[in-house]
C-alpha cells in the first residue's frame, strides 16, 4: 500500500504534467472546441484507455527488471527528474506554448475520436516518461509489492489526469477565448505550470536515489 505522502507527491506531479502542453491536451482541447465537448470527453476515453495499456506494461515488466538489472532503478529516477527540468525549461521560455494554443480540426465519428485518443495517448513521450520514470520515483521498495504500488500510483496519476482534463474540455471554449483576451494570465498559466514542473523536478534530482536490490 503506497504511503500518502507518495500519492500526494505523485498527484502533484501529475497535476504538473497534466497542465503541461503536450500530445494528449492540445488534441482534447482542439478536439473539444472544434467539434463540442462531447466529442472532446469521448476523446479522453481513448486517452484513459492508453494511460491502462502504458500502466499494466510498465508495472508487469518492470517489477522484474529492476531486480535483474539494480542500476537501472537508479538510471530512470535521474531521467524522471531531468524530464521534469525540461519540461518546466520549455514551458518558461519565451514564447513557450499554452495549454490553449489550439488548432482547428476537421469533425469525426466518435468511434475514431476515441481511437484517435487512444493512439494519441500511445504515441505520447509523455505518457511513456510518466510510466517508465517518474512513477518509479516514489515506489518504496522496503514497502513491498512492487507491482501492486505500481498500479496504485499509476492510479492516482490517471484519476488526476482525467479529471483535470474533463475539467478543461468541458470548460475549453470559454477558458480559451478568456485567454486570449487577457495575455497577463496566459502567461501567468504557463509561469505557475512551469514553476511547479520545476520545483518537483528540482527535488527529485537533490534526492539521493538507492539502487534497487532483491532484498
Amino acid at each position: 500500500m503506497i504511503s500518502l505522502t507518495a500519492a500526494s507527491a505523485m498527484a502533484l506531479v501529475a497535476l504538473g504534467m497534466v497542465l503541461t502542453p503536450g500530445p494528449n491536451m492540445m488534441y482534447l482541447v482542439s478536439r473539444s472546441i472544434s467539434q463540442g465537448r462531447r466529442a472532446g470527453l469521448v476523446s479522453l476515453a481513448g486517452t484513459a484507455v492508453g494511460f491502462v495499456v502504458y500502466m499494466t506494461m510498465a508495472n508487469v515488466g518492470l517489477a522484474a527488471v529492476f531486480l535483474v538489472v539494480p542500476w537501472l532503478y537508479t538510471a530512470l529516477k535521474v531521467a524522471g527528474a531531468a524530464y521534469l527540468l525540461w519540461l518546466a525549461y520549455k514551458t518558461l521560455r519565451p514564447g513557450g506554448a499554452s495549454v490553449f494554443d489550439t488548432r482547428d480540426l476537421p469533425r469525426d465519428s466518435a468511434a475514431k475520436l476515441f481511437r484517435m485518443g487512444l493512439v494519441t495517448n500511445l504515441l505520447n513521450p509523455k505518457a511513456a516518461i510518466m510510466y517508465l520514470a517518474l512513477i518509479p520515483q516514489f515506489v518504496d521498495r522496503g514497502a513491498g509489492g512492487v507491482v501492486a504500488q505500481g498500479f496504485q500510483l499509476g492510479a492516482v496519476q490517471i484519476v488526476v489526469s482525467l479529471a483535470v482534463n474533463a475539467g478543461i474540455i468541458v470548460a475549453a471554449g470559454s477558458i480559451a477565448v478568456f485567454l486570449r483576451r487577457r495575455p497577463t494570465w496566459m502567461r501567468w498559466q504557463r509561469w505557475a505550470t512551469g514553476t511547479l514542473l520545476g520545483a518537483v523536478g528540482v527535488k527529485l534530482a537533490l534526492d539521493a536515489p538507492a539502487p534497487a536490490t532483491a532484498g
